[in-house]
């Protein structure tokens, strides 16, 4: 039986990465990771990223900056992805980046800035093809 801490942090989640990486995730849950992602989900989710102090565009700065500064690539691919459902633009980032090279170093920075740019051409495609198959 879920708490409403899970809850919460399961409506954040999906808010956050979008019900497809959620879905995707899930199904992909075994008994072995079930805890882990119970965890993330209330904790994460449910502790830190539903709390009011900070707007979902500043949490998704900051949490880019922190997995820049810590090498975590598809990390940082997947909460850039976020960022077309927390607000944060690309030169949100980009600031969030400047910060990364001046406090975890210029090489953890533009080895991120690499991923980011990347992700944000991959993401700049697929809207293009869906407006594309829409027009």
């Amino acid at each position: 039986m879920a708490s409403p801490r899970y809850d919460t942090g399961m409506q954040v989640r999906r808010t956050v990465l979008g019900d497809a990486h959620v879905d995707k995730a899930e199904a992909g849950k075994t008994a072995f990771d079930a805890p882990f992602q119970d965890m993330i989900t209330e904790g994460a989710w449910g502790h830190v990223w539903s709390r009011p102090q900070l707007t979902l565009r500043e949490r998704s700065m900051i949490t880019i900056a922190l997995l820049a500064a810590l090498g975590h690539d598809e990390e940082v691919a997947m909460h850039v992805r976020a960022t077309a459902n927390t607000g944060a633009s690309q030169a949100d980032v980009c600031e969030a980046l400047m910060h990364v090279a001046i406090y975890a170093g210029v090489p953890a920075a533009n080895h991120a800035i690499k991923i980011v740019k990347q992700t944000f051409a991959d993401m700049d495609a697929a809207q293009y093809k869906t407006t594309s198959e829409d027009g």
